[in-house]
């Protein structure tokens, strides 16, 4: 008798477990500890929002992180073995995240410098050849479709740190690297400035990237043109 009851034990343990759905959701899951519930994050520290991103953009950065060009051995540790299909497929699911943001970081930087971080955001310095924040990343600063990712909603330590990865070459992306481009053109006060204005800035209504962008990008970035072929070889 004690046998058998001992023989049943697993088996109403086992039915009593819920089972655990087999989807892209699901799997996901392992990315919240750092990017939030679905990819949300949080308005500071140095783990970005990828909810809502552009799926190429996503798509780009895993490729990235998996084979050496950005530098991050967590990251590199969780694609590693990835096929490019499923990473594809995490990069569309977090895509399709539209959810709310977080209100804006607090500014706390003088006057003088939100307002520096302000024109190199939407004018740009013509005389030093920097291109506004919004040539390519969209009037509204919430990115474009395929590949370019919003500004808006990211921390300033964020923000920082990618512009530091850039100009010491542990984030790359395939050449024309733009952004390593334009973060050489930039001043360390520069960074400081438009990394301070963009995180203070409130995110629009509708924060969905832009379908396209109104004019040709300013400068040839290698990475919206990759993602630009692939999209062409599939149809």
């Amino acid at each position: 008798m004690l046998v058998a009851l001992a023989a049943a034990v697993p088996a109403v343990r086992a039915a009593a477990q819920p089972a655990i759905p087999d989807t892209i959701a699901q799997r996901a899951l392992a990315c919240a500890a750092c990017h939030g519930n679905a990819g949300r994050a949080t308005n500071d520290g140095y783990f970005p929002r990828i909810a809502g991103k552009p799926a190429g953009y996503l798509y780009n950065q895993l490729i990235n992180f998996r084979d050496g060009h950005r530098q991050y051995p967590m990251m590199t540790y969780m694609v590693d073995q990835m096929p490019d299909a499923y990473l594809k497929e995490l990069a569309d699911y977090f895509a399709s995240q539209h959810l709310p943001y977080p209100p804006p970081q607090v500014a706390t930087a003088p006057a003088p410098q939100l307002e520096r971080g302000r024109q190199l955001a939407l004018t740009g310095d013509a005389s030093r050849k920097l291109p506004a924040c919004a040539a390519c990343h969209g009037q509204k600063l919430t990115g474009a479709a395929p590949a370019i990712p919003g500004l808006i909603g990211l921390s300033r330590d964020y923000l920082n740190a990618q512009f530091g990865s850039w100009r010491n070459k542990t984030r790359r992306t395939p050449a024309p690297d733009c952004m390593a481009e334009i973060a050489t053109r930039l001043s360390p006060d520069d960074v400081s400035a438009v990394a301070a204005w963009l995180a203070a800035q409130p995110v629009p209504t509708d924060s969905a990237p832009a379908a396209s962008l109104p004019a040709r990008l300013p400068l040839p970035c290698g990475s919206v043109a990759n993602v630009n072929s692939a999209a062409s070889a599939t149809k």
